[in-house]
């Protein structure tokens, strides 16, 4: 059975958020984080498993994707890792949230890496596909060509060539990366147009090009968050309880990147490949994701 979704807002930190809830009010809390670019729709029948097993789950659009608005036309249109991970933290205060399994993919994941290193007393449970806090200091190092290779869309995105190309092109690029980051999903055009929607948002460019250029030292950040990304400089471990998932078919973050990331974990932790799955894991093998939430929420 699905879930009833309903479409909420709030203000929080620097943000309007729109958000889904779905659940319970007394329920166990879930916050279910997209990446770029995805959205919400990425865990619509996860939430579905989630809700049937007790939990209460909040899925945020971040800054820059569907109806999540900036309140001040002044505010930085940042999209580095410190800003996201604050507005995770500014929505579980203007929810009323003190503490919840954290789950997301992506841009998601680091969000939920973050706020788990940084915040630990508001984490319960920690699912993401690796360690995945930018190490900015050393973005300028070469990678072995084949790696290179896969990120051509950011560094497509440090040049102005690239902003007019994602602005003109926003939808066409996006389902680009959809296909070539998940060579055995075979999504319809009704399932791509749903999310690329979000794609609309006013501010989804400038948030998208200022993270591919912040998380390379190309531009600088939010002054307001400075102390926060001193702290991600450090490189933190997490004391969370973790589950890591990875697509065996993920052509961007295959799951080798992630074969040495259990010293960044000091509390359980468990690394999950799943096969034949690509970049959108819990899209695509929601029960699969479904499950590694429930195990730590319950």
């Amino acid at each position: 059975m699905n879930a009833q979704f309903e479409l909420k807002a709030v203000e929080a930190g620097v943000l309007k958020v729109a958000y889904l809830e779905s659940g319970s009010p007394s329920g166990k809390p879930v916050l279910l984080l997209h990446g770029f670019p995805y959205d919400v729709h990425a865990f619509d029948e996860t939430t579905s498993l989630l809700v049937a097993k007790g939990c209460r789950v909040i899925t945020p659009y971040l800054r820059g994707f569907g109806d999540t608005r900036f309140l001040n036309p002044e505010t930085p249109r940042s999209g580095q890792q410190a800003a996201l991970a604050h507005d995770l933290i500014a929505l579980m205060n203007a929810v009323g949230i003190s503490s919840a399994v954290l789950a997301g993919f992506d841009w998601g994941g680091r969000i939920a890496c973050i706020a788990s290193a940084l915040w630990p007393e508001r984490v319960k449970g920690l699912v993401s596909d690796g360690y995945s806090i930018q190490n900015i200091a050393k973005s300028g190092e070469p990678l072995p060509p084949e790696t290179e290779s896969q990120y051509w869309y950011q560094y497509y995105f440090h040049g102005e060539r690239g902003r007019a190309g994602l602005t003109t092109y926003r939808r066409e690029l996006c389902e680009k990366l959809w296909n070539t980051w998940s060579p055995n999903w075979n999504f319809d055009s009704a399932t791509f147009a749903r999310t690329a929607a979000s794609f609309d948002n006013p501010d989804f460019v400038e948030v998208v090009i200022h993270s591919y250029r912040h998380r390379f030292g190309l531009t600088p950040g939010d002054p307001l968050l400075d102390v926060t990304e001193a702290k991600l400089a450090t490189i933190p471990s997490i004391s969370i309880p973790t589950i890591t998932l990875h697509g065996a078919a993920d052509t961007v973050t295959p799951p080798s990147i992630s074969e040495c990331d259990r010293s960044f974990f000091t509390s359980t932790y468990e690394r999950r490949v799943i096969p034949s799955v690509g970049h959108n894991l819990p899209q695509e093998a929601p029960h699969a994701f479904a499950e590694a939430v429930q195990s730590l929420a319950l």
